[in-house]
């Protein structure tokens, strides 16, 4: 997994089939968002993993981002000692952020349980921000299988079903 320090435009990214954001507040142990790089690196896909929006604010400046997978949940700031552990705008500011972009890339959102007045609410809004698919937080090797169908879709629909290169905009 790659640690969010990372040179602009670094060769390591360059030479990647595919760059993979993934967005994780930290609500598991042992959580999908380890075990799915390991499953998708041998592919040639490079998961960038940031834990704050602006740890992905950072990503998105440095490395050129395929596909986001975006976790409502996730805090504006890494964590310290005295941050609010309750602050979860990174998220939905992350789909603000991508949604600027001249080419935004294909975005899943992974959604925490909430009330389904504020499910319906979170949905609304990262539909209106252009996400191509919400999900239910990942929690057992069933929902890991769904994010990888969900990634597979993503490359089919956006990409015509072939890795993407340094060219091919995000339709």
């Amino acid at each position: 997994m790659r640690e969010v320090r990372i040179q602009a435009q670094s060769p390591e990214f360059a030479d990647r089939r595919l760059n993979l954001l993934l967005s994780y507040a930290g609500w598991q142990s042992n959580p999908w968002v380890d075990r799915l790089p390991c499953l998708l690196e041998p592919l040639g896909v490079s998961s960038v993993r940031a834990r704050s929006g602006r740890e992905a604010a950072e990503v998105i400046r440095s490395v050129p981002i395929h596909i986001a997978v975006v976790d409502l949940g996730l805090p504006l700031e890494a964590e310290s000692p005295d941050s609010d552990s309750m602050d979860s705008e990174g998220g939905p500011r992350l789909l603000e952020l991508l949604a600027r972009l001249s080419e935004p890339p294909p975005t899943v959102v992974v959604k925490p349980p909430r009330t389904h007045r504020d499910d319906r609410r979170d949905l609304s809004a990262a539909l209106r921000l252009g996400a191509f698919a919400v999900v239910d937080r990942p929690r057992g090797d069933g929902d890991l299988e769904l994010m990888l169908e969900v990634l597979r879709r993503c490359l089919s629909r956006f990409y015509h079903g072939r890795w993407p290169s340094r060219g091919d905009p995000v339709e």
